[in-house]
């Protein structure tokens, strides 16, 4: 029984640098799988931009625009707002004021929490 015993510990001592050691050999394979994705998350995000460029325009002028007389197309170009929202702002026209968009139910206010601070709603 002791033979035994001892046998099972000097088996388990050998292998166990080995699991070890196997941990060790893979661990760089990892850090190369985090670094290849950190590496493609940028080309993602340039993708991206190149798919859309003028989704963000608003943004980027720092101009405000006019919800009053502004395109739908330029409409579109305010993040959050698209197709549906935008067709349904001109179709509300004329607002006296730009808090109107989430009153008339034209746009929900989360939404027009985000985008307040892009648009202005000019009087003729």
């Amino acid at each position: 029984m002791r033979a035994l015993a001892k046998l099972l510990l000097f088996t388990a001592a050998l292998t166990l640098p080995v699991a070890f050691g196997q941990a060790k050999k893979d661990a760089p394979k990892a850090a190369e799988k985090k670094t290849a994705d950190k590496k493609a998350a940028p080309d993602a995000k340039a993708a991206e931009k190149k798919a859309a460029p003028e989704k963000k325009v608003a943004e980027k002028k720092g101009e405000l625009i006019d919800i009053n007389s502004a395109s739908a197309d330029t409409l579109k170009t305010i993040p959050g707002i698209g197709d549906a929202y935008s067709a349904a702002i001109v179709k509300g026209r004329p607002y006296k004021r730009k808090d109107e968009l989430p009153q008339k139910k034209i746009i929900p206010q989360a939404t027009y929490d985000k985008i307040k601070d892009l648009i202005i709603a000019k009087q003729k």
